[in-house]
């Protein structure tokens, strides 16, 4: 395991929703290395090419597809020799217990799309744990993971329930672990189209993490990366590293004081080919970045991305419930 310092600071406040969203492209080119968990997998180099020669279409055409063909065999020969990421959970440093969070979601323009809830609560088989938006237009967004704390976090069960016309499709997700496999079931619709269900068996891994970045964050030692998996529902599930980096210490306002945070960054990694067709056609997905409170206990504070797998980039943070007027303020 490799730890490094914080290479900078930023105290200028609570990151802006726009002003986060915009850093992403500079994250991903002065981003600091930070020590990891697990070996560092080494990032694709981009291919490019350029041809100031005019052809007719129909050769163009051809060139381009050879290009494409080419890119691929490059690819799979560099993918035979990178090492995968080796799996494991990450570790228990504190438990989870009964919780009640407020939340909202904001576009980048910091209007309000949606009010939510982050409801917690420990039963036998398990840690509950449910998140719910509810949006103004009507839409409905309610996702609930059961999980394992036992030494480390371990995903139980995953369910998901997305509809209205925030969503391009609605989609009903359930996902159960038996071992290292997990049984899903999957129905998707568009407008106007009939549901399609997809069942089956998925490779599952001890480091899934759907629904639980928060806690898994709250969960890393200081300065330290890790590597992950979540499943991405296209609508059938795939399995998708994630990579979470400590990216700047900074701080932001709780009340009338500063507290210090730290700034991540979670980026999926799809791997060489489905990274590099990911590009071509213009899906490379978004990184995320979250903000956790460092200071005494680790507390979330937001986080930036899409809620969805294409949607727009979305801020959810907390907010805090307003105690009633003073009796003398009512009159």
């Amino acid at each position: 395991m490799r730890r490094t310092g914080i290479s900078r600071t930023r105290a200028s406040g609570a990151p802006k929703a726009g002003a986060a969203t915009t850093s992403v492209t500079k994250g991903q080119t002065v981003m600091p290395r930070f020590g990891s968990n697990r070996d560092a997998t080494s990032s694709p180099r981009a291919i490019s090419w350029q041809s100031d020669c005019k052809v007719a279409p129909s050769m163009r055409r051809g060139r381009a597809w050879l290009r494409f063909v080419l890119l691929a065999g490059v690819l799979v020969a560099g993918a035979t020799l990178a090492p995968a990421a080796p799996a494991g959970p990450v570790a228990v440093r504190y438990t989870e217990g009964v919780t009640h969070g407020f939340l909202t979601l904001r576009s980048t323009g910091g209007d309000l799309l949606a009010e939510g809830d982050l409801l917690q609560v420990v039963r036998p088989e398990g840690v509950d744990s449910r998140l719910v938006f509810r949006f103004k237009d009507g839409s409905l967004y309610d996702e609930t993971v059961v999980f394992s704390q036992s030494k480390v976090f371990t995903l139980l069960s995953y369910r998901l329930q997305q509809r209205g016309p925030s969503f391009p499709e609605e989609m009903s997700i359930s996902v159960d672990r038996e071992r290292d496999r997990g049984r899903y079931t999957v129905t998707s619709r568009r407008a106007g189209a009939e549901a399609e269900t997809a069942t089956g068996e998925v490779e599952l891994p001890p480091d899934v993490y759907n629904g639980m970045f928060i806690m898994i964050l709250r969960n890393l030692p200081k300065d330290t990366g890790e590597t992950v998996h979540v499943l991405a529902f296209t609508p059938k599930p795939t399995l998708v590293q994630v990579e979470l980096t400590p990216y700047a210490a900074e701080t932001v306002m709780a009340g009338e004081r500063r507290v210090p945070v730290m700034h991540y960054v979670l980026k999926p990694k799809l791997g060489m080919l489905r990274g590099a067709l990911a590009a071509l056609f213009g899906k490379t997905p978004p990184d995320y970045h979250c903000w956790i409170v460092t200071a005494d206990l680790p507390a979330f504070v937001a986080i930036d991305g899409p809620l969805y797998t294409g949607g727009p980039i979305w801020r959810f943070e907390t907010v805090s419930p307003r105690g009633p007027a003073r009796p003398g303020a009512r009159r």
